[in-house]
């Protein structure tokens, strides 16, 4: 979160700061609804999920006492590397 503050804030303090509040927010809805997000496609399991706040993907784990955000990364970023 800090990265993705400090990359928006370059160009805007008041655009890093919402885009900052509104991923907190999009988060604080996981442990509502945990099972809501979508099974990550990198993993086949369905205690990996993700939501969306465009353009992050946001992916936790969902243990059987909480819930864990793994990463906030953005949408074009891959999490495993294709060997080729």
């Amino acid at each position: 979160m800090d990265a993705i503050y400090a990359y928006i804030a370059k160009g805007s303090g008041f655009y890093a700061l919402r885009t900052v509040d509104r991923i907190t927010k999009r988060s604080q809805q996981i442990a509502l609804f945990p099972l809501s997000g979508r099974t990550v496609p990198e993993y086949e399991s369905d205690r990996f999920r993700e939501v969306f706040m465009n353009p992050y993907r946001i992916i936790y784990h969902i243990k059987p006492d909480r819930i864990v955000v793994l990463a906030v990364i953005h949408g074009a970023m891959k999490i495993i590397e294709d060997d080729m």
